[in-house]
């Protein structure tokens, strides 16, 4: 799965207000969708974004280091 196409980009949604994702650091290991309403990143692990609420990472959190929710 390639996140950065763009259509796939338009489909995605953040969990939480359903506003529009933005894509951070694409193909790096440290890849991520931010939800600038929500201010929090979902991670994307080996290409799959994990799209669920619980695995959202506060953007203060991510911009540490974190890589997974606690």
């Amino acid at each position: 799965m390639n996140i950065s196409n763009t259509d796939l980009l338009d489909i995605l949604a953040c969990p939480r207000c359903r506003g529009q994702l933005t894509l951070l650091h694409e193909g790096a290991d440290d890849a991520g969708l931010a939800c600038p309403q929500c201010h929090v990143v979902y991670p994307v692990q080996e290409g799959i974004p994990i799209m669920l609420a619980d695995a959202a990472i506060p953007e203060e959190q991510w911009a540490q280091g974190a890589r997974k929710a606690k």
